[in-house]
């Protein structure tokens, strides 16, 4: 059940970070659960489970996430 947890956070921190990063971003909705989730556990690794603090720095770590992977998504798309 941990992992419906997991998915539905990702989703949630994911859109986030598409959120509050400007621009357009070249990614789909698996993408954008998948950076989430990347966000939400380097969070927790981190910073460990504080709640709301550990939500704040997933939200960060998920705009820097959205930027890399808007840049390299963006990148390629431009060469082929």
């Amino acid at each position: 059940m941990w992992i419906v947890g997991l998915i539905i956070a990702g989703l949630i921190v994911g859109a986030l970070g598409r959120l509050f990063h400007p621009g357009r971003d070249p990614m789909g909705l698996l993408a954008t659960i998948g950076i989430g989730i990347a966000s939400v556990i380097v969070a927790g690794l981190l910073i460990g489970h504080h709640g709301f603090w550990t939500f704040v720095i997933a939200v960060a770590i998920g705009v820097g996430l959205v930027a890399l992977v808007g840049r390299f998504m963006g990148a390629r798309s431009r060469t082929a």
